[in-house]
């Protein structure tokens, strides 16, 4: 299938061929009939991308200041490879169409193949197919006009700044800014009872506003515009003022404070400035309201990802009802697009309507784009070389999930190194992107293609933590060798499932530890004293996340603790060469249960204690890692794997270099036991230790005991 993406580099338009989306739990696969552009949104998205560097520096500035945040705490290079992979990814476009349902996944219910569709969000993009969550999806009424429907989102955007307005039947309002959502504004004031005065810069939307119903539609540099709707609303100013324009000017705020009477109240739907003068809004007491995309649930995870919807008792209009809402409107013809839509495009000519966007040099409102693909939805895997076949005992290998660590930390160090066979990731852009960028021979949108393909004998995985278990259950059981970043799971019953598998198989099974295999710490383990007891201090400066992250999410990320935490147990289990047998871990208090500053502490079998201290609460000035080894009257202090000390009682010897936390060694390790045929760099004892020393950490911060490995 074929997918409109465009480089965020030099926003270069491009049809991407993709394979087509595979129906995963809570989501619909849709076969795309028509997709509605939205012309401010998309065309600010198209202006950046294909803005100079400087430019989009000063259009971005919140993701300035976090580049040079990087810097400072990761350095130059990383976070300049960083960028640039951002840069060079495909990105989408297109956030509201329609379509026919194809696949149903597992936990959706209401919806039947042949359904046809409304859909929105960041998954309803321009493309032949779409992946949507069930919460983003509405059934269409019979009677509509389908390419009506592809304007749903849109629809529901303006739907929720009406609602945010909060008015009565009788009251009255006015609209500033007439483009697409300001004019579906205007018409479902009208079909409300609502009094509609409206404002634009341009000649031809005010026309249009006219015809759509407004009671009052005036260009804003007509002399006594203010004055008109004044008049208009009996001298007392408007009820509410909706503002629907993109602009970087001020003025749309302004205007709005004059307009609207003592106690109104003023709703930003648009993109346009807030640093309004004091005045009006002061001595009027009004109410400023922002309105937030297509209503309740939008960028809530628990209701967009997991389908989890709110109860009608207490939120009345979400995003997928104020979606159903637009659509009855539709079916009562209270809203007629056939006025709003100005051009029609065939899908394959998508790139035409883009350039007719930024040049602006015609009028256009809705915009429609239309699909006529034939074909079936069955094709999930895009060949793109011709297939080879590899001997069984070379490395060749698969990927599970491309992001931003994979493209980082391990496809750097396997490429050229191993071959590359096939690649899969949730984003199934970036699987085709991935995959020509390194040369695999195809990508998929199936993970199950990777690991039940015969030609791969190792899957590496680097997929979010939810999906790590099952993705290495499926590698095993088609006797696959497996690289999976941590964690190995989120739960025990997970681990007993993995490791009965493993113990049946003949295969490697290794997690990314990489800390163990840092120069620093490889230096170390040779420079101890075997059996001599050894004393360790690990302070973590990790930094906060927001408890609404994925990371957070104990169901998906499975928290600080699993998710990053059992790095810091894998390598004092490493440098001590023993395993833990007691455990006493404390928290601060976290009404999330989040755990994100805690202290391990950890006695191991042979006589050796750790302490982890792992805070979330400090200053991402402070560089994030700082370990001691104490042993045998030796002190080796690395420095965020950059700097190493070592105290003899005479000296202090220091050795510098550039941060190295052995993600480059572990990957060279793990392809050299595929090779010459060794067992894998950490045994499975010890992942499987670490794993579940890890699990009864937070034990031992819920029952605020110490905890005995038995």
């Amino acid at each position: 299938m074929k997918q409109l993406v465009q480089n965020l580099s030099d926003g270069k338009m491009e049809l991407m061929e993709v394979p087509v989306p595979s129906a995963d739990r809570g989501t619909i696969v849709v076969q795309t009939l028509f997709s509605a552009i939205s012309a401010g949104t998309e065309s600010s998205k198209v202006t950046t991308a294909r803005a100079n560097l400087f430019e989009k520096a000063r259009k971005k500035p919140v993701q300035v200041k976090q580049v040079v945040d990087s810097m400072q705490t990761e350095g130059f290079f990383p976070t300049l490879v960083k960028v640039l992979n951002k840069l060079d990814s495909p990105s989408p476009l297109g956030y509201s169409c329609t379509g026919k349902v194809i696949a149903i996944g597992e936990g959706v219910d209401g919806f039947q193949i042949g359904d046809i569709v409304a859909c929105g969000g960041e998954s309803a993009n321009h493309a032949e197919f779409t992946k949507n969550p069930k919460n983003l999806c509405v059934k269409v009424p019979a009677g509509i006009p389908v390419e009506f429907t592809a304007f749903t989102t849109i629809g529901a955007i303006a739907l929720q700044g009406i609602r945010q307005a909060d008015l009565r039947l009788g009251e009255n309002c006015a609209v500033i800014g007439l483009g697409l959502i300001g004019q579906l504004t205007v018409q479902m004031l009208k079909a409300a009872g609502i009094k509609v005065a409206c404002v634009d810069i341009d000649k031809e939307m005010v026309i249009m506003a006219r015809n759509s119903g407004a009671d009052l539609s005036l260009m804003r540099v007509d002399t006594g515009t203010e004055k008109k709707i004044m008049d208009f609303s009996d001298g007392k100013g408007v009820d509410a003022v909706i503002i629907t324009a993109g602009t970087s000017s001020n003025d749309p705020i302004e205007l709005a404070g004059t307009l609207c009477r003592q106690k109104g109240k003023v709703v930003i739907v648009g993109a346009v400035p807030t640093g309004f003068s004091r005045e009006n809004y002061y001595k009027k007491e009004l109410d400023l309201r922002m309105s937030c995309s297509y209503g309740p649930g939008r960028y809530d995870p628990e209701y967009e990802e997991k389908g989890r919807d709110y109860p009608i008792g207490y939120i009345r209009w979400t995003e997928n009802r104020n979606m159903q809402a637009f659509l009855t409107m539709l079916a009562q013809k209270k809203i007629d697009l056939s006025l709003l839509i100005t051009h029609r495009y065939a899908f394959q000519e998508v790139k035409k309507a883009y350039d007719m966007i930024i040049d602006n040099k015609e009028t256009f409102i809705g915009i429609l784009l239309n699909y006529d693909s034939p074909e079936t939805g069955d094709s999930k895997k895009i060949l793109l070389r011709s297939f080879q076949t590899y001997k069984k005992d070379n490395a060749n290998i698969g990927f599970i999930g491309v992001g931003s660590f994979a493209q980082k930390y391990l496809l750097p160090n396997v490429y050229k190194r191993c071959n590359l066979v096939g690649v899969y990731d949730g984003i199934i852009y970036n699987s085709k992107h991935i995959a020509q960028k390194y040369g695999f021979n195809y990508a998929t949108s199936d993970f199950t293609e990777v690991t039940n393909d015969p030609s791969l004998n190792t899957v590496f995985i680097a997929s979010r933590h939810n999906e790590h278990a099952s993705q290495v259950l499926d590698a095993l059981r088609h006797d696959k060798n497996v690289f999976v970043e941590k964690p190995l799971c989120l739960m025990q019953d997970e681990l007993e499932a993995i490791t009965a598998e493993y113990l049946q198989r003949n295969v490697r099974l290794m997690v990314g530890f990489n800390r163990r295999f840092s120069p620093f710490i490889q230096l170390i383990k040779k420079k101890l004293t075997p059996n001599i007891p050894i004393s360790i201090n690990y302070r973590v400066n990790a930094g906060s996340i927001p408890s609404d992250s994925w990371f957070q999410d104990k169901e998906v990320g499975g928290g600080r603790i699993v998710g990053e935490v059992c790095h810091f147990i894998d390598l004092c289990c490493f440098i001590t060469d023993s395993k833990v047998k007691r455990i006493f871990a404390t928290a601060t208090p976290d009404p999330n249960h989040n755990f994100d500053t805690l202290v391990v502490n950890l006695a191991f079998e042979k006589g050796s204690i750790a302490s982890i201290s792992y805070f979330a609460n400090g200053s991402r000035k402070l560089k994030k890692e700082y370990l001691e080894v104490f042993s045998s009257g030796l002190v080796y202090a690395i420095d965020d794997f950059s700097r190493m000390k070592v105290y003899d009682g005479k000296t202090a010897k220091e050795k510098s270099t550039s941060q190295d936390k052995g993600h480059k060694n572990e990957i060279l390790e793990f392809l050299k036991s595929l090779i010459e045929g060794n067992p894998a760099p950490i045994s499975f004892e010890e992942i499987h230790h670490v794993t579940m020393v890890t699990f009864k950490v937070i034990e031992s911060i819920k029952e605020q005991n110490q905890v005995v490995i038995l």
